[in-house]
């Protein structure tokens, strides 16, 4: 993978908000869902995505950034003390990694030219000869015989997915349709206690590798609503109503996330009172629902020359702002 911080085009000195700020841009661009028909940007969008989840991570960016990984997040020296050259005397010396080179071996075998057993070396460091294999109890001082240091196959990359849910869908756990990076779709059911920022993992809907695929990492954002908060799992919500409701009481129409339901009004009812209805808020990790939260709001007429009328001759001798020492 590329240099991560060439991938989001921003220097290594960037903070995390430069970092974050040159995602979402990027991310925009080039989600799936407004580049159907250029496989390319899906490519790109999972670098970009790939690129992000790496800087994000103070821990991982501080290791890329000393060179102990690589832009995927893998090791860049697996067997960091076997190299050559640097400031140790031999073949075995620190830093670098040069390899083993015919010249650090001189005065082991015979002279001019005369190729040197490595296995003979290997014998001498790891152990003696086992079972017609060099090295230690599984032959090769690295394990099985003729294994060498090849590193075993990895899976393929994860590709990062933003998916933005409705607030009534968030709470109400509705089904959501993501496409992915190959332009299928998957229909996904969220999980209980969802909220900004949670995510989902899809095994095996990442890049193919030779292990196998990776995974698809879905990122989720709740949108806000123009007449519900969130308040940790309960929703709260202000109700306008008339004075003549709040004075006689009766039944109301109020929106729920689930839809409309009838409540009932106490007569004498306050301004400002809080109502609860139980079981309509969002959905909580152990499956229960919170509640939502009604404040009422009492809201004059628009033309109050009627009731002004009708109050004639009337005052309302209680004093409600005794108790603020005011």
């Amino acid at each position: 993978m590329a240099d991560p911080y060439t991938i989001l085009g921003v220097s290594r000195s960037a903070d995390e908000k430069d970092i974050k700020s040159a995602y979402r841009k990027l991310a925009k661009e080039l989600h799936p869902d407004r580049n159907s028909d250029n496989p390319k940007a899906a490519e790109r969008f999972s670098q970009v995505t790939n690129a992000y989840d790496l800087l994000s991570d103070k821990d991982k960016r501080a290791r890329f950034d000393r060179g102990e990984i690589d832009g995927d997040g893998n090791p860049t020296n697996p067997f960091g003390g076997m190299g050559g050259g640097g400031g140790g005397a031999g073949p075995f010396g620190g830093g670098g990694q040069r390899g083993f080179r015919a010249e650090d071996f001189q005065g082991f075998g015979g002279g001019g030219g005369e190729e040197v057993d490595l296995g003979d070396i290997f014998e001498g460091l790891f152990g003696g000869r086992g079972g017609g294999a060099r090295g230690g109890p599984g032959g090769s001082p690295f394990g099985q015989a003729g294994a060498g240091r090849r590193a075993p196959p990895r899976k393929g990359a994860d590709i990062g997915y933003r998916l933005r849910v409705s607030f009534t869908d968030a709470a109400t756990l509705a089904p959501q349709r993501i496409t992915l990076a190959d332009g299928k779709t998957i229909d996904l059911k969220l999980p209980a206690g969802v909220e900004d920022g949670t995510q989902m993992r899809l095994k095996g809907k990442g890049e193919q590798g030779p292990a196998g695929a990776g995974d698809g990492i879905v990122t989720i954002s709740v949108d806000g609503h123009t007449l519900f908060r969130r308040d940790g799992d309960d929703v709260r919500f202000d109700l306008p109503i008339t004075l003549d409701e709040a004075v006689n009481g009766g039944r109301v129409r109020v929106p729920t996330v689930d839809g409309p339901v009838m409540m009932t009004l106490k007569a004498g009812t306050s301004g400002g009172s809080t109502l609860r209805l139980k079981g309509k808020g969002f959905t909580r990790k152990n499956g229960t629902r919170g509640d939502q939260l009604v404040t009422l709001e009492i809201q004059l007429p628009t033309d109050l020359a009627e009731l002004a009328k009708r109050l004639e001759g009337w005052k309302d001798d209680s004093d409600p702002r005794s108790n603020l020492g005011a």
